[in-house]
C-alpha cells in the first residue's frame, strides 16, 4: 500500500511568518493556489489509480485538495482529526521571530520528543496519532490486493514525523527531514516494513515501483 503525503500549498501565515497552529481563516496565498491547482498535473501518473483523498480538517489542506478532488470527484474525500496540525497552544498565531528567543525552543530542535507546547500537545504525542492514523488508514484504502495508492494531506511537522518514523528515526532527529509547503512524499507500507521512495518532491510525481517482497535489492535498486 503506498501513500503519498501532501503537505498544504504555501499559507497566509507562512507568508507572515506566523506559526498558524489550528488558528481558523488561514488559507493559502496566491502562490499556494497556484501549487493547488497544479497538484492534478503532478500526480498525473497515478491519477486514475487513486483510492482515497484523506486530509487534514483545517482550511489550507481543504483548498489544497478541492483541485484533486474535483479531478476525481468519485473518489471517497475524508477528513482525519488526527492528521490535523499541531496543537501549539499558547505559541498559535505568534510571529516565529520572537518564539526564537523563547527557551523552549532550544528543545523543539534539539529534542522534540520531550516538548509540550504550551496550552497545546506534545510532539511525542502528535507523533504517535498521525502514525497510527496513517498505518490505519492505510490498511483501509490501500485496496484488497494492497496496491492501492491514496492521497493524505497535512501538515509540516505532522508529516515530518510520520515520515521519521517510517525511516526508523528517533522523533529527536525529525528536524533532519525537509518537507516544504506544496511538497510531496511518499511511503509504501509492506509486510516487511515501510519504504520511504520519495521525501520533499516539488515536481511532477514519477512514483517507484513498490520493492520486490522479498525485500530491498542488494546493492541497491535497478531502476527497472
Amino acid at each position: 500500500m503506498t501513500v503519498i503525503l501532501v503537505r498544504h500549498g504555501r499559507s497566509t501565515a507562512n507568508t507572515s511568518g506566523l506559526l498558524a497552529g489550528r488558528t481558523p481563516g488561514v488559507g493559502l496565498d496566491g502562490h499556494g493556489r497556484t501549487q493547488a491547482g497544479e497538484l492534478p498535473v503532478r500526480l498525473g501518473s497515478v491519477l486514475g489509480d487513486l483510492t482515497a483523498v484523506v486530509r487534514s480538517p483545517l482550511q489550507r489542506c481543504a483548498e489544497t485538495v478541492a483541485p484533486l478532488v474535483a479531478a476525481r470527484p468519485e473518489l471517497p474525500h475524508l477528513t482525519d482529526p488526527n492528521l490535523e496540525e499541531v496543537d501549539y497552544g499558547d505559541w498559535s498565531n505568534r510571529k516565529i521571530s520572537e518564539l526564537l528567543g523563547e527557551p523552549l525552543w532550544k528543545v523543539v530542535q534539539q529534542q522534540p520528543s520531550a516538548v509540550v507546547f504550551p496550552g497545546g500537545e506534545g510532539l511525542l504525542d502528535v507523533s504517535r496519532r498521525a502514525t497510527r492514523a496513517i498505518r490505519e488508514l492505510d490498511r483501509v484504502h490501500g485496496g484488497p490486493d494492497g496496491k492501492g495508492v491514496w492521497v493524505a494531506c497535512s501538515h509540516g511537522d505532522v508529516i515530518k514525523a510520520v515520515l521519521a518514523d517510517a525511516l526508523g528515526m528517533h522523533l529527536d532527529q525529525f528536524q533532519r527531514i525537509v518537507v516544504d509547503p506544496g511538497s510531496i512524499s511518499v511511503i509504501h507500507y509492506s509486510a516487511a516494513r515501510p519504504y520511504v521512495q520519495t521525501v520533499n518532491n516539488n515536481g511532477v510525481l514519477e512514483l517507484p515501483r513498490p520493492p520486490m517482497a522479498a525485500g530491498a535489492t542488494v546493492g541497491g535498486s535497478t531502476g527497472a
